[in-house]
């Protein structure tokens, strides 16, 4: 408790916050639960090795729009609107009502991709793709979801804003309807930010490694977000080898995504151009 109030100490009289939970360790941030004037907060502090900075900058270039509000924010510190619905978008997703919980993602997609001015400079999908361009030859579908990903970002026409980790538990119920929290911030096309959603909900492999929820997600996201399938698809298989790639840099089993990537590959066929 002493090392939580030495950490967070600080944050809560500079900003007249009171604690309102227990704190919460990521591989890249500390968070704690807290109150404002009495409604309910969260403070965030970035580890030094973090690199949550350009997703920081995103959320607050959102301001609010399909994503947590930006209360303040200071260096490394950041407080935001705490988001405190009951509803669970993967409970949804494996209750049966996965196809609204897709829909209710893509709507949130939706409001975070709205023009805006003056965008923060953040990094590319280039960069966002890096672990798998530099990833050895375990699984050879890595290769091709590598020579997929340069081939989508090479034929691209646009470059806006993107969270760049959208899924089932980085959107919540808020009082205010469902929004995003953690974004990662990169800059590239619609289309890559709905390709983690093949993957998820995490862990739930009838979901992830069927064919035809693949199909159907596509479709749903496409129409939703006005997206070419063929470029959904093929940044959903490139973004599985990602995962793949960067399981294997952190010791991690890399194999639901391996396969996700072997079910995707078909489906990633048609020209992307």
């Amino acid at each position: 408790m002493s090392d939580a109030v030495s950490l967070f100490g600080p944050w809560l009289q500079r900003w007249s916050l009171v604690a309102d939970g227990a704190p919460i360790e990521t591989p890249t941030s500390n968070l704690l639960p807290v109150t404002l004037d009495g409604a309910p907060a969260m403070l965030k502090l970035l580890k030094p090795s973090s690199d949550e900075g350009p997703g920081i900058a995103a959320l607050g270039w959102f301001a609010g729009k399909g994503a947590v509000r930006v209360i303040a924010a200071e260096g490394d510190a950041v407080l935001m609107e705490r988001a405190v619905g009951r509803r669970s978008l993967t409970a949804m997703a494996v209750g049966g009502e996965d196809e609204e919980a897709i829909r209710i993602i893509a709507s949130v997609a939706k409001a975070l991709h709205a023009p805006r001015p003056e965008p923060p400079e953040l990094p590319t999908l280039t960069r966002r793709f890096r672990a798998m361009f530099r990833a050895g030859p375990e699984h050879a579908v890595l290769a091709r979801c590598a020579e997929t990903a340069r081939r989508l970002i090479e034929t691209s026409r646009e470059s806006v804003v993107l969270h760049g980790d959208l899924h089932h538990e980085n959107v919540l119920d808020s009082p205010r309807g469902w929004v995003a929290i953690d974004p990662k911030g990169v800059a590239g096309e619609r289309a890559y930010d709905v390709a983690n959603l093949f993957l998820n909900p995490a862990g739930v492999e009838r979901l992830v490694l069927d064919r035809a929820r693949a199909v159907r997600l596509a479709a749903i996201v496409s129409e939703e977000l006005a997206l070419d399938p063929a470029r959904v698809l093929g940044f959903a298989f490139a973004h599985a080898g990602l995962s793949a790639a960067w399981c294997i840099e952190d010791g991690i089993d890399p194999r639901i995504a391996i396969e996700a990537a072997e079910m995707l590959e078909p489906l990633a066929q048609p020209s992307a151009g």
